[in-house]
């Protein structure tokens, strides 16, 4: 049986100061049940805007598993994330959000997953509590939607709730790219990898920090970060527009010259006009997405920056990617 002697636990926070208090009591609670195996709790503050930085700085000054590193502003939830498992320093990492809607009793099932020689044990909602019936059926949609469109499978129903071995964990710093699906590239790192169904609590206080645009975004980075086929969509579009224009010139061509009604088909070729020119604008939005992502990618700008931490030692930052680290 594999034995680690340290677990990193990454949460990463934004405006989480209703419940952050919660959420330290609970992880408290399940280290306290851990035998034979040291912790270290990061969290990452992503620019809060509430009391959340200066908690977690009180909880890090009292209590030495408690790490804390702030940003400079809001970079996003998987840049967060990504900063976490940066400068994490265990055999294992588990991800886990601060709402308290994933359990952290159910770690103990992924360790257990763990030392059967699995490197990435990820948790599947078969419940999903106090959540609208919008949210369940876009979410049931987004799943199937990107499984069909990507090129790499990813487990349906499955957030960023995990545990990865240090493999894994290694392999994810050493991709650079800006626009993050995590879950996605888990999925395409490989390894051994297995399902641990368990029931999401509802949120314990607060709102979500993810609005309609933010999910809207958070998809299309899964969507174009793991697929071609938008764009092979497009073609096939434009070849069916092509085909369709191809006919309307035949039908034209017919009526000029059998017929000496000259004047009539105007509302099919203005349909026939549209169409075109919708399909058109559909594939240069898509080509446009795709540029754009090119365009993030080759400024190569630091994927975050971190404007202070508390609870690390200088040299266990040497693998974060922020150009600058300030200790206050």
């Amino acid at each position: 049986m594999v034995k680690i002697s340290l677990l990193s636990i990454v949460i990463p926070c934004y405006n989480e100061e209703e419940v952050i208090d919660e959420t330290i009591k609970q992880l408290k609670a399940f280290c306290a049940e851990l035998v034979n195996l040291d912790v270290e709790l990061i969290f990452v503050d992503d620019g809060s805007r509430d009391q959340t930085r200066e908690l977690l700085k009180s909880y890090a000054a009292n209590d030495s598993r408690i790490k804390f590193i702030g940003f400079a502003r809001n970079f996003g939830h998987q840049i967060a994330v990504t900063a976490g498992i940066d400068v994490a320093s265990g055999d294992a990492v588990v991800l886990i959000d601060a709402d308290l809607q994933d359990p952290p009793e159910v770690i103990h099932e992924m360790i257990t997953k763990w030392h059967e020689g699995y490197d990435v044990v990820y948790g599947t909602r078969i419940e999903r509590s106090d959540e609208s019936i919008f949210k369940l059926m876009t979410a049931h949609g987004f799943y199937r939607l990107l499984n069909w469109l990507s090129d790499t499978p990813i487990p349906l129903d499955t957030g960023d709730f995990r545990l990865m071995s240090r493999a894994v964990a290694d392999t994810l710093r050493a991709m650079p790219e800006q626009g993050r699906f995590l879950r996605g590239m888990v999925s395409w790192v490989g390894f051994k990898q297995t399902a641990l169904p368990y029931k999401r609590a509802k949120r314990f206080a607060g709102e979500t920090k993810y609005s309609l645009r933010k999910m809207l975004r958070f998809a299309s980075d899964g969507i174009l970060s793991f697929s071609t086929k938008p764009l092979q969509i497009s073609i096939g579009l434009g070849l069916f527009s092509a085909g369709l224009a191809f006919l309307g010139i035949l039908y034209a061509f017919t009526v000029r010259v059998f017929t000496n009604s000259w004047v009539e088909g105007w509302a099919a070729l203005m349909i026939a006009i549209l169409f075109i020119g919708g399909v058109q604008l559909i594939t240069v939005g898509i080509l446009g997405e795709y540029v754009g992502r090119i365009y993030t990618e080759i400024k190569q700008r630091p994927l975050y920056i971190i404007s202070e931490y508390q609870g690390f030692e200088k040299d266990d930052l040497k693998k974060n990617r922020s150009p600058v680290t300030h200790h206050r």
